[in-house]
């Protein structure tokens, strides 16, 4: 036992530095050594800073995974149940913040986070599928009782992590350190992955969940994928939206490509204005000193006043529905 244990430890002190390099290459050498060189192209000095670089490379996760998983929700109707997972999600980060606080220990906040969000997303399937609870009721009673869980855990220090869960409610540039930015690249790399391996049965459950059924399709498991999957999207967000606006980048970039036809092209249009709206609110959130995740979620609905507008300055025929 005594040499398993020892074995254990040598492969987690070998796979520290290997992900530190890993790290180095994908950050530094890669995103770092782009945005250097577009800052010396362009003159805008904020591109070669190495916190706005980490912010940017946050930003344009999030703005892919967001809207990738928002897709699905939007077209089944459970866009709130992002709003209900960052209210986990605040119950998460209030947790971690707690064992550190309480016990001297040093556990992520964003572990607990995902930890909490992912449980939450469980159980509002367990009790749409087994409780006999509405959608929406299942995601009241998780989200408010989340809520409460998160804010007895924030008292019962007598507010000694307020502070500390500020940068998490409202979302900071400043908070997407070198360990976050891997550990976003990580979960957006499995996001990405999984949606690409189960595109074909989460499009069929999403838009004929009967069918499906009647197709032998095991329409509760990816029913619970689909909601897992939003819990990460979520605690991914989380570094600069902040909880309370966490869910507007599954919704509004969406909502801005239900004219474009076809739900693959329809897909793409609501990533491309996820982008837009995450690195407009970026750049402007530096540029005046406001918060990040409100400068988002304003450019992002400005992108979706701009698409609408336009369409109909084009006229009806621009639009269709959506097909698969």
């Amino acid at each position: 036992m005594s040499g398993l244990g020892l074995t254990t430890s040598t492969s987690v002190l070998q796979f520290v530095p290997a992900a530190d390099r890993v790290l180095r290459v994908v950050l530094d050498d890669g995103w770092g050594t782009l945005l250097d060189v577009l800052a010396a192209l362009t003159g805008v000095e904020m591109l070669a800073l190495p916190f706005m670089q980490r912010a940017y490379l946050a930003a344009v996760c999030i703005a892919l995974i967001g809207p990738l998983v928002g897709s699905f929700l939007v077209h089944r109707e459970m866009a709130m149940i992002g709003d209900t997972l960052a209210h986990s999600a605040f119950a998460g980060v209030a947790a971690g913040l707690f064992v550190n606080s309480a016990f001297a220990l040093t556990v992520s906040p964003l572990l607990t986070a995902l930890l909490v969000a992912a449980v939450a997303a469980l159980v509002v399937q367990a009790l749409i599928d087994h409780a006999g609870a509405y959608r929406d009721t299942s995601l009241a009673i998780v989200l408010t009782g989340s809520f409460a869980v998160g804010s007895v855990l924030v008292t019962a220090t007598d507010g000694g992590i307020a502070v500390g869960i500020n940068a998490y409610l409202f979302g900071s540039l400043a908070t997407v350190s070198r360990t976050n930015s891997g550990i976003l690249l990580g979960m957006s790399a499995v996001v990405g992955l999984v949606v690409a391996l189960a595109y074909r049965p989460l499009v069929y459950v999403t838009f004929d969940e009967v069918g499906a059924r009647a197709a032998g399709l095991d329409v509760a498991r990816y029913n619970r994928l689909l909601a897992v999957l939003t819990a990460v999207v979520v605690v991914a967000a989380m570094q600069i939206m902040g909880v309370i606006l966490v869910a507007a980048m599954l919704v509004i970039p969406v909502a801005a490509a239900t004219s474009v036809r076809g739900f693959k092209r329809s897909v793409a249009g609501a990533v491309l204005a996820g982008q837009v709206a995450t690195v407009s609110g970026v750049t402007l959130s530096y540029r005046y000193d406001v918060a990040a995740g409100g400068t988002i979620v304003l450019a992002a609905i400005a992108v979706y006043g701009a698409v609408k507008i336009g369409g109909r300055l084009r006229g009806p025929g621009s639009t269709g529905s959506i097909g698969d």
